[in-house]
């Protein structure tokens, strides 16, 4: 049995992860950290663990008392936050997978550049490994400490792995237009997420300014060979959860709606997530899994080929993904605790 640690157990991503591991057939959570909450039953913070949950939430401090008692260890807190706790886990042969910012960018400069604070631990982050399992799966399964994927990333990059692989698509040209449900944006309390400030309108946000940028760049420029820039905007609307993103890219040679149906087929063909289907994905189709769904058209008239992602900010964004990370470096079949069919309406 793995036994799990939750450094940020009240967030939403924190949360998601002791709701999959309260399942999971082969992992057993030891304890869940909250930094405001702390001494806290948990069943008292979200109520929907009335009676699935006994714990009481434990400080920082006792977290990291306990850390020889674990062999993985989740931290899911805001970025330059996991610097100490992640060393501490990674010297005790803890594998630590970091939900936050903080291990994604290998380019530390470009880190404190777009998060405004310095980086305290470049040897770990040469160390880590990127965990989007679909394209870093055979790296994933010896890391010890994986930065998990952002979810704005996790659907722009899927999106577009394929056509970059092949080199189909002019690279100057990427634009990715993404929404978000209001749960990207945390629990914490803000009165820009109220909801007299988001029902009934949709906005776009940080607007050529977006912390998920460079690392939908940094992947995508692996992918291709190549560096450049792409425009990526935001938006957030009314709704707790799912991420939807659209994204266009000019043709660079001649090709067919089936070759590209082929191409999506056959580049995905060994992950069981990532689905390509013949509509446009819905964000309730994928709602409360660990799915993606892709949907690709040429639009021949443009010269563009415009492909749609869709999925949950909170699991393949967030706490799924790295359930997914986690079962590869324990040796687990890596669909183990996540075969989740979404619920509708």
């Amino acid at each position: 049995m793995i036994k799990a640690g939750i450094i940020g157990a009240t967030g939403y991503a924190g949360q998601m992860l002791n709701w999959i591991l309260l399942k999971h057939p082969s992992a057993e959570v030891v304890f869940l950290n909250a930094h405001s909450n702390a001494g806290v039953k948990y069943e008292e913070i979200y109520n929907n663990y009335i009676g699935f949950s006994d714990f009481t939430t434990v400080s920082l401090a006792e977290a990291e008392e306990m850390l020889s008692e674990i062999n993985v260890l989740f931290i899911s807190l805001p970025h330059g936050k996991s610097f100490e706790i992640a060393q501490k886990a990674v010297g005790l042969g803890v594998k630590v997978i970091d939900l936050g910012a903080d291990y994604r960018l290998k380019d530390v400069e470009e880190y404190e550049s777009w998060y405004g604070v310095k980086h305290e631990n470049k040897p770990l982050l040469d160390e880590a490994v990127y965990g989007l399992v679909e394209l870093n799966r055979q790296f994933i399964r010896d890391a010890r400490i994986v930065g998990n994927p952002g979810c704005y990333p996790t659907a722009s990059i899927l999106a577009l792995a394929p056509l970059l692989s092949e080199g189909l698509i002019d690279t100057k040209s990427i634009i990715i237009d993404a929404k978000s449900g209001v749960s990207g944006a945390g629990r914490n309390a803000s009165v820009q997420n109220l909801f007299c400030e988001v029902n009934e309108s949709v906005k776009a946000y940080g607007i050529g300014s977006h912390r998920h940028t460079p690392e939908i760049e940094q992947m995508l420029n692996s992918i291709a060979g190549e560096e450049f820039n792409i425009s990526f905007t935001p938006h957030l609307i009314p709704m707790n959860r799912g991420i939807l993103a659209t994204c266009y890219a000019g043709v660079k040679k001649p090709v067919t709606q089936q070759d590209i149906d082929s191409l999506f087929k056959d580049f995905y063909c060994d992950s069981s997530f990532v689905k390509y289907i013949n509509i446009p994905p819905e964000t309730r189709n994928v709602k409360g899994t660990n799915l993606c769904h892709i949907y690709a058209k040429l639009d021949s008239r443009t010269g563009r080929i415009v492909v749609v992602s869709a999925i949950d900010n909170l699991i393949k964004g967030a706490a799924g993904q790295a359930v997914q990370c986690m079962n590869l470096m324990f040796g687990l079949q890596e669909d183990t605790g996540l075969n989740l069919v979404a619920v509708v309406p």
